[in-house]
């Protein structure tokens, strides 16, 4: 009797000591758990940004990291909400499309408040108050108002409210850049007359940049304001204009636009001015004048293929024939020069000869310009020059050493060899990749819209810019590559069948 008792009293032992552990794993758990969802940060704002504008946004040189006046302020109104601020980099045109598309929960980037855009995105309350103005070189003409810019050339950033303003200009020749430095750089070389852009912009560029030999001709030309763009209904735009007002009243935003701009910040409205009144929904897209610039685009696009393709072709056979040459020195130089162009990208050698080259015997007192047309044809035909002496080199180099022998017995000169024998059938054999080169080329042009080109992408980017209808536009800018490069296809094929001999 005493031993079962024991025993009973034992099991109810090891079961009470069960339920202890088990009591205290179920608390510690859910303390763990509790503790954790106390800790854990708030979801980060996918914030855009164009890191091209200083002193708003640009990206530091030493650290690598993006920085300027509207950087710190998101910064400083994510902490103040809760909010870990995630920068996303894209191009200024890029913004909006990437706001409808919500990709991004919101964007900083010096984006003027205007009817327009506010019928396709949403604003936070205004932070920044600013003004457009005319930059003109030392030596230039007084241009202080935009009616004083009419068939002039101006240089403005794409889809900016200074490239809006420009475009409004009778007569005016309005070339579109990525950034403002960019349009700055084409006025200091002599390729514009003008720049329109927004005042602190400018100074900071200037300054920055060392570019000298530029002045401010016209200043504040209109008065608008900034704001934070966000997507339309957007669940943060309350939380976003509350810790911004809440920056506001404490003083904070003031000591930040103090460090940046060095100077006391102005009375900024709740609500910007130019949307008073303003409650008409978004202009649908002009399908004939979608069609009209595209069209134009295209013309410019086939242009420059088919000028930078011929000359290219032109340059590539003399290096395709030099290799052949018996000489070390002339094939290390052919070599030297086919590396270097297939060894860098297209778009630092546009940068190179537009912008690098005038830039650097200018300030060695040489008086040099290029026009947008040259510069972009040069550019194109020294790069295709390299990759086509590569197709014509083993073309050449496929023909049987027997054909060369034959040539060589029946007395041909090497110019006759080549002409007569050599080069029919090498031709033939290169032709399918000559196409495809052909084709690429078509695609590449779209690079000459850093240097200002209105080619067939940047007519699309330019209609996206002020009508915020990034798809249906760039699904036809598609439509037309790909016609262009579908009927470049046939045409080859056709010479292709043309030239084949028969079996």
């Amino acid at each position: 009797m005493t031993s079962r008792l024991s025993l009973s009293i034992e099991r109810s032992g090891r079961w009470r000591r069960r339920l202890a552990l088990v009591v205290t794993g179920l608390l510690t758990v859910v303390l763990l758990a509790s503790s954790g969802s106390r800790a854990a940060p708030e979801q980060p704002w996918r914030v855009g940004t164009d890191p091209t504008f200083p002193p708003f946004e640009y990206r530091d040189n030493s650290s690598g990291q993006i920085t300027g006046f509207d950087i710190d302020l998101i910064k400083a109104i994510g902490n103040q909400a809760g909010h870990p601020i995630e920068l996303v980099a894209l191009p200024f045109d890029g913004i909006i499309p990437a706001l409808q598309a919500r990709s991004i929960d919101a964007a900083i980037s010096a984006i003027t408040i205007t009817p327009e855009r506010a019928r396709a995105i949403d604003f936070s309350r205004p932070y920044f108050e600013a003004g457009q103005a005319i930059v003109v070189r030392e030596n230039g003409p007084n241009l202080t108002r935009l009616d004083q810019l009419q068939g002039r050339r101006i240089a403005v950033q794409i889809g900016t409210t200074g490239a809006i303003a420009a475009s409004k200009v009778a007569g005016a020749q309005v070339s579109s850049f990525d950034s403002t430095p960019l349009a700055l750089q084409e006025l200091a070389n002599g390729n514009a007359d003008a720049v329109v852009s927004d005042v602190p912009a400018i100074l900071y560029a200037i300054k920055a940049a060392h570019l000298s030999g530029l002045r401010i001709a016209g200043e504040h030309l209109s008065s608008e304001v900034y704001g934070i763009a966000l997507p339309t209904n957007a669940p943060i735009t309350g939380t976003i204009n509350k810790a911004l007002g809440e920056l506001i009243a404490s003083g904070r935003y003031a000591a930040l636009y103090r460090q940046w701009l060095g100077a006391e910040p102005p009375v900024l409205p709740a609500t910007a001015p130019s949307l008073q009144g303003q409650s008409s929904p978004l202009a649908g897209l002009d399908l004939a004048l979608l069609a009209k610039n595209l069209l134009k685009g295209a013309g410019i696009t086939l242009l420059l293929t088919v000028l930078s393709f011929s000359f290219g072709l032109v340059g590539g056979t003399a290096l395709a024939l030099l290799l052949q040459s018996p000489r070390h020195l002339v094939q290390v130089l052919c070599r030297l020069y086919i590396d270097f162009f297939r060894g860098t990208p297209m778009l630092v050698q546009l940068f190179l000869i537009y912008f690098g080259l005038p830039a650097l015997l200018q300030t060695l007192d040489v008086p040099f310009t290029i026009e947008r047309l040259p510069a972009a044809v040069t550019a194109l035909s020294l790069n295709v020059a390299a990759y086509l002496a590569e197709v014509l080199r083993s073309g050449i180099e496929s023909i049987d050493r027997g054909q060369w022998e034959a040539a060589d017995a029946l007395g041909f000169s090497p110019v006759e060899r080549m002409r007569f024998v050599i080069a029919p059938q090498a031709i033939r054999r290169v032709l399918p990749p000559l196409a495809n080169e052909f084709i690429t080329l078509i695609k590449d042009t779209s690079l000459a819209a850093v240097i200002g080109f209105d080619e067939l992408f940047r007519q699309g980017q330019l209609m996206v810019a002020t009508t915020y209808r990034a798809f249906e536009i760039y699904i036809a800018v598609a439509l037309v590559y790909l016609v262009m490069t579908t009927s470049a296809s046939l045409l080859f094929k056709r010479l292709e069948r043309r030239l084949s001999l028969p079996s």
